[in-house]
């Protein structure tokens, strides 16, 4: 049985949104999102995940093979949004329980491709925010997963978003690539989501004695970079936890991967010591 500690409800009509975003792939955008999200259904948070990669891995690591049942999920609310029809679904329609208490899914399939074209065409990269603001009192943490491009799909969660989280891997091109993908929050930032903040970077598949990656963490911290604390290290814990369609920090509670995980989310959310590390 799962246990849940009731701490950090937000109450009232506002749901706290957060992107997870990085257009590099491999980065663990899908794991960081799913875990963050368990623990906050764990803590007594209503929680709800929006996959919006049409590989659908978040979908599939909280639902398994549930998913293959599912009969509605986000394409079908984009496809609902290009309807001509006068009144639309409720969006409970589209949303799935998880085996988790509290946690709940708006799943995606390879349909979000198909339709990618014709939702830029009709101008609906607002569609999202409002559904979302929509739901902000039915839930108190929010988490939108994106695929590895700068795509409608990214775009939209970053104007719904209040909060982004960027997963790093330590790899030169990451390290590359992060300036340009500020630079792209900023944008968006100035053009559609004046409210949007980046929360911090996440150091994931960390591996403490690497001297490459002490190295690539050093830089970001001498820069400035928000780089937030624990990082997440490597483990094949968590390769286990996606075959078992079972985030790790409830299949493995006490494990070092989970309990970063939960330093991490403590720090974010205001119970813990600052999740910001300062450079010297």
């Amino acid at each position: 049985m799962v246990q849940r500690t009731v701490v950090g409800r937000t109450g009232g009509d506002w749901a706290m949104r957060r992107v997870i975003f990085n257009q590099k792939g491999g980065v663990g955008k899908s794991t960081i999102t799913c875990n963050l999200a368990a623990l906050s259904a764990l803590r007594g948070q209503r929680a709800l995940v929006v996959d919006l990669d049409a590989q659908a891995n978040s979908s599939r690591y909280l639902l398994g093979d549930a998913l293959d049942d599912v009969d509605a999920g986000l394409p079908d609310f984009f496809h609902d949004m290009l309807s001509l029809r006068l009144s639309s679904k409720p969006l409970d329609d589209f949303i799935h329980a998880t085996e988790v208490p509290g946690l709940s899914v708006m799943p995606a399939s390879r349909e979000l491709d198909e339709l990618q074209g014709k939702l830029e065409s009709r101008y609906k990269i607002y569609k999202l925010k409002e559904a979302l603001e929509e739901l902000s009192g039915d839930y108190d943490a929010i988490y939108l997963d994106t695929p590895p491009a700068l795509n409608f799909y990214t775009r939209s969660a970053l104007i719904a978003a209040d909060r982004c989280l960027i997963p790093f891997d330590c790899d030169e091109f990451s390290r590359r690539a992060l300036m340009e993908l500020l630079d792209t929050v900023a944008e968006i930032r100035a053009d559609h989501n004046p409210q949007l903040d980046v929360e911090g970077i996440i150091v994931n598949m960390f591996q403490g004695r690497a001297r490459v990656m002490q190295n690539a963490v050093a830089e970001l911290e001498a820069t400035g970079q928000p780089v937030l604390q624990p990082p997440i290290s490597a483990s094949v814990k968590v390769r286990e936890s996606h075959e078992r369609s079972l985030p790790l920090v409830l299949m493995a509670p006490k494990h070092k991967v989970s309990l970063e995980y939960a330093a991490l989310f403590d720090a974010l959310n205001g119970t813990g010591k600052t999740g910001r590390r300062r450079s010297a």
